[in-house]
């Protein structure tokens, strides 16, 4: 396990940015954490790494955003609101494209069906407020 530690939304936004660039093919990455704790901040870095120039924003109220003229699509899931099979289908989540990067906030919604092989980033508050730990587990490549 990885463990990054960033001190404000800029550098998250670079940490995910420079994960990002480290992509070569498509990927899970399955994001775990409290509310404000940077998931959307993750998402619009990791976007602008992989060459989106679009605005990234959170798809609470959508479920998903898609994310086209990048290295790689990148579909947007928000699971805060998913509780069981049936919601989660409803979603779309088991439809995406193979050649696509999917990042889902809040995973621990739908643990049990994420991917064996997903990227498992969990975000926490650090000692100061704008202080995070992220503790990756698995291959960003």
């Amino acid at each position: 396990m990885k463990r990054i530690i960033t001190n404000s939304v800029d550098e998250t936004e670079v940490l995910a940015r420079d994960l990002a660039l480290s992509v070569s093919k498509p990927c899970f990455i399955a994001l775990f954490g409290g509310m404000g704790m940077g998931k959307t901040a993750f998402v619009r870095g990791f976007c602008k790494g992989i060459g989106f120039e679009g605005d990234v924003s959170s798809p609470t109220f959508s479920l998903v955003h898609e994310y086209h003229g990048g290295k790689f699509s990148v579909y947007h899931f928000d699971m805060y609101r998913v509780v069981g099979y049936e919601s989660l289908y409803s979603t779309g989540f088991f439809d995406f494209p193979s050649e696509s990067i999917i990042i889902c906030e809040w995973s621990e919604n739908i643990e049990e069906f994420l991917p064996d092989n997903a990227i498992r980033i969990t975000l926490s508050r650090g000692e100061q407020d704008d202080q995070r730990i992220f503790e990756i587990e698995g291959d960003i490549d």
